[in-house]
């Protein structure tokens, strides 16, 4: 396979992944590969804490290890699977390679998880509101009220936007699933040991700020992007535009308020504010204005804007992706007339 083959494969198996996604959503079951990943980093994480010593010095460089580890696993593994593939055929490759992206991806299951919410909110069911949204929140909810879980379940769909689409999109119309891989490991390593609790504040420290480094051009990507999308759906841009300018530092990540802040302007609605976590009441700042009480369809209306951002973003980074092909093959005309 030449250059270029590898290119046309990868775009071709972006697509299949983003609309697999769109059509099917993210199958739950035993051996799907995050599931693996958290096996994985579960693994790890035992292994490193019985050799390093439990010492903040001996704990941040076990947490340090287990991540290269794990990232080694999860980008080599899908590595060999697409090379013996591609080898043995190039579009049975490609066919593997979309799979394997559209495991990565969760913009469909996100959405339904947000409508999940809603519809509870909806009928007044607001424990089983509660339990919805402990699904998909870090936070402790057994003390928020309605209003609480609906601006939970926002906030959520808002950062996910990224996390969940944006950035696996962007690794993967580089890379191809195999950084599609490394990122998501990188992200699930972030939120089973990223916390600043006592177990993990110095472990999960190198996995929190790769974690970061990762996210932090595809979070600017999404929060621009999300924009330009609640303009399309007739929300409120311009205010988007200003609360984003203003708020998307207020967060303890540098990247988790630039989406959630787009989205707090395009609604005219506050988030943020002070949350529990593990029974702790964490003070943060809050990220928008209050100019509209929150509502059970902002859930919903954060849906409409995900589902657009990720359209977007798939029709930029493939567009990019599309163009590099001939990039490559001018360089190359170039290199051989020299």
């Amino acid at each position: 396979m030449t250059i270029y083959d590898i290119i046309t494969c990868q775009f071709a198996a972006v697509i299949a992944a983003y609309f697999l996604d769109l059509l099917l959503g993210d199958p739950d079951f035993a051996l799907h590969p995050v599931r693996l990943m958290g096996r994985l980093i579960d693994l790890f994480e035992k292994a490193a804490r019985a050799l390093f010593p439990k010492t903040k010095a001996g704990e941040i460089a076990g947490g340090a290890v287990m991540a290269v580890c794990v990232i080694i696993v999860c980008g080599g593994v899908p590595f060999a699977v697409l090379f013996f593939a591609y080898r043995y055929n190039m579009i049975l490759g490609a066919c593997v390679e979309a799979v394997i992206g559209y495991f990565m991806l969760s913009a469909k299951d996100l959405a339904g998880a947000g409508k999940d919410v809603y519809y509870a909110l909806l009928s007044g069911d607001v424990e089983e509101a509660r339990r919805e949204v402990s699904m998909i929140v870090g936070r402790d909810t057994d003390r928020l009220d309605d209003a609480g879980i609906a601006r939970a379940a926002v906030e959520t769909v808002a950062e996910n936007t990224s996390d969940g689409v944006v950035a696996p999109l962007f690794y993967m119309a580089i890379g191809g699933a195999v950084l599609g891989c490394v990122y998501k490991a990188i992200n699930t390593m972030d939120s089973m040991v990223g916390y600043k609790n006592d177990a993990y504040i110095n472990f999960g420290k190198f996995a929190a700020r790769l974690d970061d480094a990762a996210n932090f051009i595809p979070s600017r990507i999404a929060a621009l992007l999300m924009i330009v999308s609640s303009f399309l759906l007739g929300f409120d841009a311009g205010n988007a535009a200003y609360i984003h300018r203003r708020d998307s530092r207020k967060h303890a990540s540098p990247n988790s308020a630039q989406t959630e802040s787009v989205a707090a302007g395009a609604l005219r609605i506050m988030l943020g504010g002070d949350a529990y976590y593990f029974g702790k009441l964490h003070k943060k700042p809050t990220i928008g204005d209050d100019l509209r009480d929150i509502r059970y369809d902002n859930i919903i209306q954060t849906n409409r804007m995900m589902y657009l951002t990720s359209f977007l973003a798939a029709v930029i980074f493939l567009a990019a992706k599309f163009a590099s092909r001939y990039a490559v093959e001018y360089i190359g005309v170039l290199i051989e007339m020299m």
